[in-house]
Formats: structure tokens, sequence, C-alpha cells
């Protein structure tokens, strides 16, 4: 085989990955779409609960109005796709048309299908649960279902707040608002539903195994990096710092762990020297390397 057809060959490999993952990013987005469809006609709408954002907005709108509540999700969400087409990129906007559009559709096709329950409190977890899915998957995918995440990141570059404080603002409103259109036991409901929404999208974003950076200082470095090595599968890189008070050469130990590892970890470094400096914090995603999710020995 020569260059020519060598590149030729990676050149098609290349397309057919790029083809994959943008399938994978269509499916995921539709399915998480359809999700949060199930959870809002199926759970919280007919049991007079909210959801948060412009989705809440909607669902007051089409309780007032009579009017399909796909068609405010679809049309109030609108502004807000060109809004990002142009700060944020093409690709999140039309990840975005695409999980609106099909929210919209889940919607109106399941408004004339009985509730699964009654009972508020079921309702309001499970609800809750399937909405944080599909909104987490549909995140997770490179898209958003709400207009306030959108209007949350632009007003954060202006405004001294986060990005999450802008939307907690916005929802406090909302389900006060609702408050005194559907009562405020009904409001309560929904705080509670938005609560478990929003675990629910973390879990899925991050994973139940979601990774975790250890940083480690201490004179028995080499002692603690091999039982990390040995114990825990891990392996470790040696970092060179400098104290700043005493102008001391130290090793720092930097690994990357799961959450069900960091209570293991712990230990060995309790055991080892518990005078040693432990830092550990969350990491959003691990790429390369030789790290692999695996099991606590």
């Amino acid at each position: 085989m020569n260059d020519n057809q060598r590149d030729a060959l990676r050149r098609s490999q290349h397309k057919g990955m790029k083809k994959t993952k943008l399938a994978r990013r269509i499916f995921f987005i539709v399915l998480g779409a359809i999700l949060m469809g199930v959870g809002i006609e199926e759970f919280l709408v007919p049991n007079k609960i909210l959801d948060g954002g412009i989705v809440g907005i909607s669902i007051i709108l089409s309780h007032i109005t009579g009017l399909r509540l796909g068609l405010f999700i679809f049309f109030l969400n609108i502004p807000f796709f060109f809004i990002g087409y142009k700060q944020i990129g093409k690709t999140f906007a039309l990840s975005t048309l695409l999980g609106i559009t099909v929210l919209s559709l889940t919607t109106g096709i399941l408004h004339d299908y009985p509730m699964l329950t009654d009972d508020l409190l079921l309702a309001t977890v499970f609800g809750g649960i399937i909405l944080g899915t599909g909104v987490g998957m549909v995140i997770r995918y490179g898209g958003s279902l709400d207009g306030t995440e959108i209007l949350a990141i632009l007003a954060n570059r202006k405004l001294p707040f986060s990005v999450g404080e802008i939307i907690m603002f916005f929802n406090i409103f909302i389900f006060g608002v609702a408050g005194f259109v559907f009562g405020w036991d009904r409001a309560m409901y929904s705080l509670l539903a938005y609560f478990i929404a929003f675990k629910t999208i973390d879990i899925v974003i991050t994973g139940l195994d979601e990774s975790k950076a250890a940083w480690i200082i201490s004179d028995q470095h080499k002692e603690i990096g091999d039982a990390i090595l040995a114990r825990l599968g891990r392996g470790v890189t040696y970092l060179n710092g400098e104290g700043a008070f005493t102008g001391e050469g130290k090793k720092v130990i930097f690994c990357v762990i799961t959450r069900l590892e960091e209570a293991k970890l712990k230990s060995i470094v309790e055991e080892l020297d518990d005078s040693a400096f432990l830092a550990v914090g969350n990491i959003a995603e691990v790429r390369g390397g030789r790290f692999k999710k695996q099991n606590i020995h």
C-alpha cells in the first residue's frame, strides 16, 4: 500500500468516525427530548407541577390560554436559538433546535394520553427523574432544551452572578408565579421536582462513577505513590513543587481516581503519612493516558 492509498484510507476512516459520532449525538438528543416530554406530559403537567425555565413559563401560559404546551415551548425558545447560534456556535444551536423540536412534538403527541399517576409525590419524584435524565442526555451531547441556560450564560458575562445563580433567581420567580396560578402546595411540589431533576442532570452528565483528581504532598511520596499503584491500580505523576514559606522543594503526587476509590485513597495516605496534605477535586471528563474505570481492589 503506497502513501496515497494510506492517506485515502485514513480520510475514509475519519469520515466514518465523524458520521458515527453525529449519529450518536442525534440519537441521544432525540431520546433525551422524548424523555423530557414524557416527564412533563405524563407526570408533571397533569398534576399541575411545573419545571423551571422557559418550560415552566410555557406550562403556566398553556394553563391560562388553553393552547397546546408544545407551541409555547417551541416559539418561546426560538429567540434563544438565534442567540445561541451567534454567541455559542452552529453545532450547539442546531442540536438545541433539534431537541426543542422533538420535545414540542412529544408533548403534543402525549397531551391526550392518560397520566400515569395522580399521586403528587410519585409524580414529583418520577417526573423529576425522567425529566432530569432527558435534559442531562441532551446537555451531555452538546445541546440544550431550555433557553434560560443560554440567557444565563450570556448574562453571566455582564452580571456579578454565576450561571447557576442566574438560573436559580429566574426559577424562584417562576415558582412564585406558579403559587398564585396553581396554589402554593403545587409550587412547593414544583420546587421539589426541580431539585430532583437538577440532581439527576448532574448524575447523567458526570456519571455515577465520576472521576476525581487528587494532589498529595508528603515526604513519603514514593511509598504513597507505590501504594496507589499497587493497591488502587492507578498511575501517578510526580510533580516538582516548592513551599512558598520555607522555600524547600516538595514532591507533589497527582493521580486520577473514581468517586468510589476516594475513601480507599484517603486510607492509604493516612496509613503511610497522617500529616500529608491531600486535596481532592471533581473532574468533568478524563481522556487519554492509561486511565480506565475499574473496580476497587
